[in-house]
This record gives structure tokens, C-alpha cells and sequence, in this order.
């Protein structure tokens, strides 16, 4: 081999490498990404609600989502909601207030971390293994995560 040939080798081999570092790297920059920069879009991740929901429901499989411009910021995560004779209503609302330590005037239960919706409809942390009085019922951690996000005015959409 020529020495023009070994360098034209050396060369070749040099950019091969540099291609498949460079390639690795960028995949390693981008899988390292904050999570608000890799969220998936809402209709990607198959919610079911429009992108100007801020949090969104979907009876049928007790899930809910918490949004922000359209992507995922947390969920799915499980709920339960209204039983028999108590159906939670669907539709489109607006978040009217919040009550960190609420409790229910009308069953005269606790409904902590409580955001609500649509009149006396409010996501708060319960039971997500029984049904409710119409409520959407989270986990401790998602109840507090929708309490802290959500704020007067959002829209929430829950869908069957």
C-alpha cells in the first residue's frame, strides 16, 4: 500500500468514526432531555381531548391527563368516578376555585387537595378503587399534582 493510499484509508476510516460518534452522541444529548422538552403531544400520547384542555378525563378507562399547550405533562394516571345515579357529567368546564382541605357539605366527607369543575364536581385524592358521588376521584400523588397545576379558568374536558 502507497502511502497516498494509507492516508486515503486513515481518512475514510477517520470519518466513519466521527459519523458514528457523532451520531451516538446526539442520541445520547437528546434521550437526557427534561422531560417538558420530550413531553409527547396529547394526540400522540391518544388523549382524547382538544389542546386547549388543561386537564382531561376519559371515563372509560378511568384516566386522566394534566396538558400544557397540547403534550403531556403527567398521566395517564387511574381515577375513579361517578357511580350509578351519581354520573359524572361530560363536557367542557372551567376550573372555579380549589379548596386544599375541603370537606363536603353535602356528605360530609373529606375531600382533600379538591379542584373543582363543574359546580359541586371536583378532582380531589381518594379512593380510586370505589366510585363516587360524581367526583373525579386520584391517588394522593396525581391529587396533589392537579391541585398544584390547575388554576381558576383551565379547562377541563372529560370524555366517555
Amino acid at each position: 500500500m502507497t502511502p497516498v493510499m494509507l492516508r486515503g484509508a486513515v481518512l475514510l476510516v477517520s470519518l466513519l468514526v466521527t459519523s458514528v460518534l457523532g451520531a451516538g452522541i446526539a442520541a445520547a444529548s437528546t434521550s437526557g432531555a427534561s422531560p417538558a422538552a420530550s413531553a409527547l403531544s396529547a394526540a400522540a400520547a391518544g388523549v382524547p381531548c382538544s389542546v386547549a384542555a388543561r386537564a382531561c378525563v376519559k371515563l372509560s378507562t378511568n384516566q386522566a391527563w394534566l396538558l400544557s399547550n397540547g403534550k403531556v405533562v403527567r398521566g395517564p394516571v387511574r381515577v375513579s368516578h361517578g357511580r350509578s345515579g351519581f354520573r359524572t357529567p361530560q363536557g367542557t368546564f372551567r376550573v372555579s376555585f380549589k379548596s386544599r382541605e375541603h370537606i363536603s357539605s353535602i356528605y360530609d366527607v373529606a375531600m382533600p387537595y379538591a379542584v373543582f369543575f363543574n359546580g359541586g364536581i371536583a378532582f380531589h385524592q381518594g379512593d380510586v378503587r370505589s366510585r363516587s358521588h360524581g367526583c373525579i376521584r386520584l391517588g394522593s400523588s396525581a391529587a396533589r399534582a392537579f391541585f398544584a397545576t390547575l388554576d381558576r379558568g383551565d379547562v377541563v374536558q372529560v370524555v366517555r
